[in-house]
Protein backbone atom coordinates (compact mmCIF):
# COMPACT_ATOMS: atom_id res chain seq x y z
CA UNK A 1 0.00 0.00 0.00
CA UNK A 2 1.60 3.48 -1.07
CA UNK A 3 1.70 6.53 1.43
CA UNK A 4 -1.57 7.93 -0.51
CA UNK A 5 -3.45 4.88 0.45
CA UNK A 6 -2.35 4.55 4.29
CA UNK A 7 -3.32 8.67 4.17
CA UNK A 8 -6.64 7.95 3.24
CA UNK A 9 -7.03 4.91 5.68
CA UNK A 10 -5.55 7.24 8.55
CA UNK A 11 -8.08 10.04 6.66
CA UNK A 12 -10.69 7.21 7.43
CA UNK A 13 -10.18 6.09 10.42
CA UNK A 14 -9.78 9.68 11.88
CA UNK A 15 -13.05 11.00 10.22
CA UNK A 16 -14.81 7.54 11.88
CA UNK A 17 -13.71 8.38 14.84
CA UNK A 18 -14.62 12.37 14.99
CA UNK A 19 -17.89 11.40 13.69
CA UNK A 20 -18.13 8.80 16.42
CA UNK A 21 -17.34 11.22 19.20
CA UNK A 22 -19.49 13.95 17.45
CA UNK A 23 -22.10 11.28 17.67
CA UNK A 24 -21.53 10.40 21.63
CA UNK A 25 -21.01 14.04 22.55
CA UNK A 26 -24.85 15.16 20.88
CA UNK A 27 -25.99 11.67 22.39
CA UNK A 28 -24.79 12.79 25.66
CA UNK A 29 -25.79 16.50 25.38
CA UNK A 30 -29.22 15.56 24.39
CA UNK A 31 -29.84 12.98 27.24
CA UNK A 32 -28.15 15.63 29.61
CA UNK A 33 -31.17 17.67 28.36
CA UNK A 34 -34.00 15.02 28.33
CA UNK A 35 -33.18 13.70 32.01
CA UNK A 36 -31.43 16.86 33.65
CA UNK A 37 -33.39 19.67 35.38
CA UNK A 38 -34.57 21.97 32.96
CA UNK A 39 -33.38 25.91 34.34
CA UNK A 40 -35.48 28.62 34.73
CA UNK A 41 -38.56 27.17 36.34
CA UNK A 42 -39.43 28.88 39.27
CA UNK A 43 -41.84 27.67 42.53
CA UNK A 44 -45.15 28.07 41.82
CA UNK A 45 -45.00 28.20 38.09
CA UNK A 46 -47.47 27.13 35.63
CA UNK A 47 -48.53 26.46 31.93
CA UNK A 48 -51.58 26.11 30.30
CA UNK A 49 -52.19 23.68 27.42
CA UNK A 50 -55.29 25.28 25.65
CA UNK A 51 -57.51 23.69 23.11
CA UNK A 52 -55.92 23.48 19.19
CA UNK A 53 -52.76 24.49 20.54
CA UNK A 54 -50.01 22.92 18.08
CA UNK A 55 -46.99 21.10 20.27
CA UNK A 56 -44.95 24.24 19.08
CA UNK A 57 -47.01 26.80 20.15
CA UNK A 58 -46.68 24.54 23.91
CA UNK A 59 -42.82 25.06 23.63
CA UNK A 60 -43.61 28.57 22.61
CA UNK A 61 -45.23 28.70 26.13
CA UNK A 62 -42.92 26.82 27.98
CA UNK A 63 -39.98 29.22 26.75
CA UNK A 64 -42.74 32.37 27.53
CA UNK A 65 -42.30 30.63 31.14
CA UNK A 66 -38.35 31.02 30.96
CA UNK A 67 -37.45 27.81 30.11
CA UNK A 68 -34.43 27.94 27.58
CA UNK A 69 -33.23 24.16 27.50
CA UNK A 70 -33.21 22.35 24.11
CA UNK A 71 -33.39 23.21 20.83
CA UNK A 72 -36.83 23.06 19.10
CA UNK A 73 -35.73 19.87 16.96
CA UNK A 74 -34.53 17.89 20.53
CA UNK A 75 -37.88 19.21 21.87
CA UNK A 76 -40.01 17.16 18.76
CA UNK A 77 -37.42 14.11 18.90
CA UNK A 78 -37.85 13.81 22.57
CA UNK A 79 -41.86 14.29 22.54
CA UNK A 80 -41.37 11.55 19.70
CA UNK A 81 -39.41 9.37 21.47
CA UNK A 82 -42.34 9.66 24.24
CA UNK A 83 -45.43 9.63 22.01
CA UNK A 84 -46.24 12.72 23.15
CA UNK A 85 -46.16 15.07 20.56
CA UNK A 86 -49.58 15.07 19.36
CA UNK A 87 -51.15 14.10 22.35
CA UNK A 88 -50.72 16.26 24.98
CA UNK A 89 -53.75 17.08 27.34
CA UNK A 90 -55.10 20.50 27.81
CA UNK A 91 -55.25 21.51 31.10
CA UNK A 92 -52.96 23.85 33.59
CA UNK A 93 -49.59 22.28 34.65
CA UNK A 94 -47.31 22.92 37.39
CA UNK A 95 -43.95 23.35 36.35
CA UNK A 96 -41.74 22.08 39.40
CA UNK A 97 -38.45 23.08 39.77
CA UNK A 98 -35.77 20.11 39.26
CA UNK A 99 -38.19 18.45 37.26
CA UNK A 100 -36.70 16.83 33.79
CA UNK A 101 -37.66 17.51 29.73
CA UNK A 102 -39.41 14.05 29.70
CA UNK A 103 -40.99 14.27 33.43
CA UNK A 104 -43.12 17.28 31.90
CA UNK A 105 -43.92 15.87 28.78
CA UNK A 106 -45.03 12.77 30.36
CA UNK A 107 -47.24 14.73 32.47
CA UNK A 108 -48.43 16.56 29.84
CA UNK A 109 -49.10 13.25 28.26
CA UNK A 110 -50.72 11.70 30.94
CA UNK A 111 -52.53 14.60 31.76
CA UNK A 112 -52.09 15.41 35.48
CA UNK A 113 -53.36 18.47 35.35
CA UNK A 114 -53.34 21.37 38.61
CA UNK A 115 -56.63 20.35 40.62
CA UNK A 116 -58.09 22.83 42.49
CA UNK A 117 -60.27 22.19 45.39
CA UNK A 118 -63.83 23.79 46.77
CA UNK A 119 -65.76 23.06 49.77
CA UNK A 120 -69.77 22.80 50.26
CA UNK A 121 -69.96 22.90 53.88
CA UNK A 122 -72.01 21.11 55.93
CA UNK A 123 -74.80 23.65 57.19
CA UNK A 124 -74.49 26.36 54.74
CA UNK A 125 -77.76 27.73 52.90
CA UNK A 126 -77.83 28.85 48.76
CA UNK A 127 -76.44 32.29 49.96
CA UNK A 128 -73.30 31.17 52.09
CA UNK A 129 -72.44 28.42 49.53
CA UNK A 130 -73.28 31.18 46.07
CA UNK A 131 -70.91 33.96 48.04
CA UNK A 132 -68.25 31.58 48.34
CA UNK A 133 -68.09 30.28 44.81
CA UNK A 134 -68.03 33.83 43.57
CA UNK A 135 -64.52 34.30 45.80
CA UNK A 136 -63.34 30.47 44.25
CA UNK A 137 -60.63 31.07 42.03
CA UNK A 138 -59.58 30.23 39.32
CA UNK A 139 -63.42 28.71 38.80
CA UNK A 140 -64.93 30.90 36.06
CA UNK A 141 -68.19 32.50 37.18
CA UNK A 142 -71.06 32.15 35.06
CA UNK A 143 -73.82 31.98 37.55
CA UNK A 144 -72.96 35.74 38.77
CA UNK A 145 -75.75 37.48 37.51
CA UNK A 146 -78.47 34.53 37.86
CA UNK A 147 -80.74 34.70 40.29
CA UNK A 148 -81.47 31.32 42.29
CA UNK A 149 -84.67 30.39 39.66
CA UNK A 150 -82.49 31.13 36.82
CA UNK A 151 -79.36 29.16 38.36
CA UNK A 152 -81.36 25.79 38.63
CA UNK A 153 -83.14 26.53 35.27
CA UNK A 154 -79.54 26.52 33.86
CA UNK A 155 -78.57 23.19 36.17
CA UNK A 156 -81.31 21.76 33.95
CA UNK A 157 -83.41 21.69 37.40
CA UNK A 158 -86.04 24.55 36.67
CA UNK A 159 -88.51 25.17 39.60
CA UNK A 160 -86.80 23.30 42.05
CA UNK A 161 -86.14 25.40 45.24
CA UNK A 162 -82.28 25.67 45.49
CA UNK A 163 -81.79 25.17 48.84
CA UNK A 164 -80.58 22.06 50.02
CA UNK A 165 -79.92 20.37 46.81
CA UNK A 166 -76.27 20.50 46.81
CA UNK A 167 -74.21 18.03 48.60
CA UNK A 168 -71.36 19.01 51.11
CA UNK A 169 -68.33 17.47 49.92
CA UNK A 170 -64.79 18.49 48.67
CA UNK A 171 -65.00 18.66 45.03
CA UNK A 172 -61.72 18.77 42.68
CA UNK A 173 -61.72 20.76 39.49
CA UNK A 174 -59.48 22.22 36.77
CA UNK A 175 -58.80 25.61 35.01
CA UNK A 176 -60.96 25.85 32.75
CA UNK A 177 -64.81 25.09 34.77
CA UNK A 178 -66.98 26.91 35.60
CA UNK A 179 -69.09 27.47 39.08
CA UNK A 180 -72.02 25.66 36.96
CA UNK A 181 -70.02 22.80 35.89
CA UNK A 182 -69.31 22.62 39.84
CA UNK A 183 -72.51 23.00 40.77
CA UNK A 184 -74.16 20.27 38.22
CA UNK A 185 -71.82 17.73 39.89
CA UNK A 186 -72.73 18.85 43.62
CA UNK A 187 -76.66 18.62 42.63
CA UNK A 188 -75.89 15.03 41.14
CA UNK A 189 -74.68 13.95 44.08
CA UNK A 190 -77.14 15.22 45.89
CA UNK A 191 -79.95 13.13 44.26
CA UNK A 192 -77.42 10.15 44.39
CA UNK A 193 -77.54 10.50 48.06
CA UNK A 194 -80.57 10.78 48.91
CA UNK A 195 -82.50 8.36 46.17
CA UNK A 196 -79.80 6.01 48.24
CA UNK A 197 -80.96 7.03 51.66
CA UNK A 198 -84.65 6.84 50.58
CA UNK A 199 -84.24 3.04 48.92
CA UNK A 200 -82.76 1.93 52.43
CA UNK A 201 -85.03 4.25 55.07
CA UNK A 202 -86.15 2.16 57.96
CA UNK A 203 -90.10 1.54 57.94
CA UNK A 204 -92.98 3.54 59.51
CA UNK A 205 -91.38 7.08 58.77
CA UNK A 206 -94.24 9.55 58.57
CA UNK A 207 -92.33 11.02 55.22
CA UNK A 208 -93.95 10.62 52.13
CA UNK A 209 -90.94 11.66 49.83
CA UNK A 210 -87.32 11.70 49.34
CA UNK A 211 -87.56 15.90 49.66
CA UNK A 212 -89.48 16.06 52.69
CA UNK A 213 -86.59 13.38 53.90
CA UNK A 214 -84.26 16.38 52.67
CA UNK A 215 -85.72 19.29 54.88
CA UNK A 216 -85.85 16.84 57.80
CA UNK A 217 -82.01 16.52 57.17
CA UNK A 218 -81.10 20.03 56.55
CA UNK A 219 -82.88 20.53 60.19
CA UNK A 220 -81.03 17.58 61.67
CA UNK A 221 -77.89 19.21 59.92
CA UNK A 222 -78.37 22.29 61.62
CA UNK A 223 -79.00 21.37 65.34
CA UNK A 224 -76.17 19.17 65.76
CA UNK A 225 -72.36 19.17 64.33
CA UNK A 226 -71.64 16.09 66.58
CA UNK A 227 -71.90 12.69 64.20
CA UNK A 228 -72.64 11.14 67.56
CA UNK A 229 -76.49 12.94 67.95
CA UNK A 230 -77.59 12.53 64.42
CA UNK A 231 -79.49 9.43 64.73
CA UNK A 232 -80.92 10.40 68.00
CA UNK A 233 -82.06 13.93 67.20
CA UNK A 234 -83.43 12.74 64.09
CA UNK A 235 -85.13 10.00 66.37
CA UNK A 236 -86.67 13.09 68.56
CA UNK A 237 -88.13 14.64 65.23
CA UNK A 238 -89.25 11.93 63.69
CA UNK A 239 -91.59 10.63 67.17
CA UNK A 240 -92.27 14.17 67.14
CA UNK A 241 -94.42 14.03 63.77
CA UNK A 242 -95.96 10.75 64.37
CA UNK A 243 -97.33 12.19 67.68
CA UNK A 244 -98.34 15.38 65.93
CA UNK A 245 -96.35 17.44 68.09
CA UNK A 246 -94.87 20.52 66.72
CA UNK A 247 -91.14 20.58 65.74
CA UNK A 248 -90.27 23.42 67.90
CA UNK A 249 -87.19 23.84 66.73
CA UNK A 250 -85.07 27.03 66.33
CA UNK A 251 -83.12 26.82 62.79
CA UNK A 252 -86.06 26.86 60.80
CA UNK A 253 -87.11 30.08 63.17
CA UNK A 254 -83.76 31.85 61.98
CA UNK A 255 -84.32 30.30 58.55
CA UNK A 256 -87.26 32.34 58.18
CA UNK A 257 -86.21 35.26 59.14
CA UNK A 258 -84.13 35.51 56.62
CA UNK A 259 -81.51 38.94 56.78
CA UNK A 260 -83.18 40.13 60.03
CA UNK A 261 -81.82 37.53 62.26
CA UNK A 262 -78.63 39.39 63.94
CA UNK A 263 -77.27 36.68 65.90
CA UNK A 264 -80.02 36.48 68.52
CA UNK A 265 -83.16 34.64 68.64
CA UNK A 266 -85.74 36.42 71.26
CA UNK A 267 -89.05 34.75 72.61
CA UNK A 268 -90.98 37.56 69.90
CA UNK A 269 -89.22 35.86 66.97
CA UNK A 270 -90.54 32.83 68.04
CA UNK A 271 -94.27 33.95 68.14
CA UNK A 272 -93.95 35.14 64.89
CA UNK A 273 -95.11 32.76 61.96
CA UNK A 274 -93.78 32.18 58.56
CA UNK A 275 -93.72 29.45 56.65
CA UNK A 276 -90.39 28.09 58.26
CA UNK A 277 -91.88 29.09 62.27
CA UNK A 278 -92.07 25.34 63.20
CA UNK A 279 -93.27 26.90 66.52
CA UNK A 280 -96.50 28.30 65.17
CA UNK A 281 -97.21 25.46 62.52
CA UNK A 282 -97.14 22.01 62.25
CA UNK A 283 -95.36 19.31 60.33
CA UNK A 284 -91.70 19.90 58.27
CA UNK A 285 -91.38 23.84 56.73
CA UNK A 286 -91.34 23.92 52.84
CA UNK A 287 -88.07 23.55 51.72
CA UNK A 288 -84.74 22.60 53.55
CA UNK A 289 -82.93 25.04 55.31
CA UNK A 290 -79.36 24.42 54.45
CA UNK A 291 -77.34 21.83 52.80
CA UNK A 292 -77.31 18.49 54.16
CA UNK A 293 -74.70 15.72 54.47
CA UNK A 294 -74.63 12.11 53.87
CA UNK A 295 -74.50 11.54 57.89
CA UNK A 296 -77.59 13.86 58.69
CA UNK A 297 -79.71 12.39 55.05
CA UNK A 298 -78.68 8.72 56.40
CA UNK A 299 -80.10 9.72 59.75
CA UNK A 300 -83.47 11.21 58.90
CA UNK A 301 -83.93 8.10 56.43
CA UNK A 302 -82.61 6.02 59.55
CA UNK A 303 -83.55 7.44 62.91
CA UNK A 304 -82.17 6.20 66.22
CA UNK A 305 -84.82 4.53 68.54
CA UNK A 306 -85.99 5.84 71.79
CA UNK A 307 -88.88 7.35 73.52
CA UNK A 308 -87.31 10.99 73.66
CA UNK A 309 -89.39 13.55 72.55
CA UNK A 310 -87.26 16.76 73.95
CA UNK A 311 -83.51 18.27 73.71
CA UNK A 312 -81.68 21.37 74.82
CA UNK A 313 -77.29 21.97 74.59
CA UNK A 314 -76.31 21.39 77.51
CA UNK A 315 -74.42 24.72 77.60
CA UNK A 316 -70.32 23.73 78.20
CA UNK A 317 -69.63 24.34 74.72
CA UNK A 318 -69.24 21.06 73.84
CA UNK A 319 -71.86 21.34 71.11
CA UNK A 320 -73.55 18.55 73.00
CA UNK A 321 -77.64 18.18 74.20
CA UNK A 322 -79.19 16.43 77.01
CA UNK A 323 -82.47 14.58 75.77
CA UNK A 324 -85.63 13.62 77.85
CA UNK A 325 -88.42 12.08 77.51
CA UNK A 326 -90.94 14.35 79.00
CA UNK A 327 -91.87 17.96 79.16
CA UNK A 328 -90.81 18.20 82.95
CA UNK A 329 -87.66 16.69 82.64
CA UNK A 330 -87.26 18.87 79.41
CA UNK A 331 -88.07 22.11 81.73
CA UNK A 332 -85.13 20.83 84.29
CA UNK A 333 -82.32 21.08 81.38
CA UNK A 334 -83.52 24.09 80.04
CA UNK A 335 -82.67 25.38 83.72
CA UNK A 336 -79.23 23.96 83.59
CA UNK A 337 -78.49 25.07 80.67
CA UNK A 338 -79.40 28.75 81.50
CA UNK A 339 -77.52 28.29 84.68
CA UNK A 340 -74.48 26.76 82.66
CA UNK A 341 -74.68 30.25 79.78
CA UNK A 342 -74.88 32.98 82.35
CA UNK A 343 -71.59 30.86 84.30
CA UNK A 344 -69.84 30.86 80.42
CA UNK A 345 -71.11 34.80 79.58
CA UNK A 346 -71.80 36.16 82.87
CA UNK A 347 -74.70 36.76 85.02
CA UNK A 348 -75.94 39.34 83.09
CA UNK A 349 -76.67 37.09 79.84
CA UNK A 350 -79.76 37.30 78.93
CA UNK A 351 -81.64 34.25 76.97
CA UNK A 352 -84.95 35.39 75.70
Amino acid sequence: MGRRGIGLGLLFVFTALLAGALAWLAWDRWQGFAHGPLSGIDEGQTVMVERGDSFLRVLGKLREAGISDGHRLEWQLLARRLDAGGRLQVGEYELDPGMSASELLVKMREGRVIRHRFTIVEGWNIRELRAALARAEPLLQESGDMDDAALMAALDRPGVHPEGRFLPETYLYTRGDSDLDLLRRAADALDAALAHAWETRADGLPLDTPEEALVLASIIEKETGLASERARIAGVFIRRLQRGMRLQTDPTVIYGMGSAFDGNIRRRDLQTDTPYNTYTRDGLPPTPIAMAGIDAIRAATRPGDGDELYFVAVGDGSGAHVFSRTYAEHQVAVRDYVRRYRERFGAGARQE
